[in-house]
């Protein structure tokens, strides 16, 4: 099972309307798509929902789909227990408050830095932020992530940049 996993696209109509090639390249061959928020419409839910299924979560940006997103949500894919959260807080202390919010979580997604990082935490649990695929802020290049997970593991794992 292929997951294309985004945050932090920051759709705004007007200003920022389409993701780059490069991710649509990616959602051709996803089998699930993972948004860890600040998606901002749901024009851009309805477009990957287009592609794979799409399991999100609310960000602090999130105003429009207040209501409609979780703040967390943990889920299981391929038997891999996926947890997902906008903004896992700052860096330090950041392995214990996932595992504390996530005690049963093989991965944990989330965004709102802009910041990829792709590390294990406590117990072996995976951290993973995407970063941003359109805006990279003070990073040298936007990114999205994969995650590959097949039979109860993660087999494969890494961030893209564009």
């Amino acid at each position: 099972m292929r997951a294309l996993v985004l945050a932090d696209t920051h759709m705004r109509p007007g200003v920022q309307r389409r993701l780059p090639d490069s991710v649509y390249a990616e959602l051709d061959r996803a089998d699930v798509v993972l948004h860890a928020g600040d998606v901002l419409t749901q024009d851009l839910l309805d477009e990957l929902s287009g592609f794979a299924p799409v399991h999100a979560v609310l960000g602090n940006n999130d105003i429009e789909l207040f209501g409609t997103l979780p703040d967390t949500r943990l889920l299981e894919i391929e038997g891999v227990r996926v947890g997902m959260v906008h903004d896992s807080g700052l860096t330090a202390g950041r392995e214990r408050r996932m595992r504390r919010l996530f005690p049963a979580a093989d991965v944990v997604v989330f965004g709102h830095s802009h910041a990829p990082l792709d590390t294990v935490g406590i117990d072996g649990q995976r951290l993973f932020n995407p970063g941003s695929p359109t805006q990279r802020r003070a990073q040298p290049r936007c990114t999205y992530g994969v995650l590959e997970l097949v039979d109860g593991a993660i087999d494969a794992h890494r961030i893209v940049p564009i």
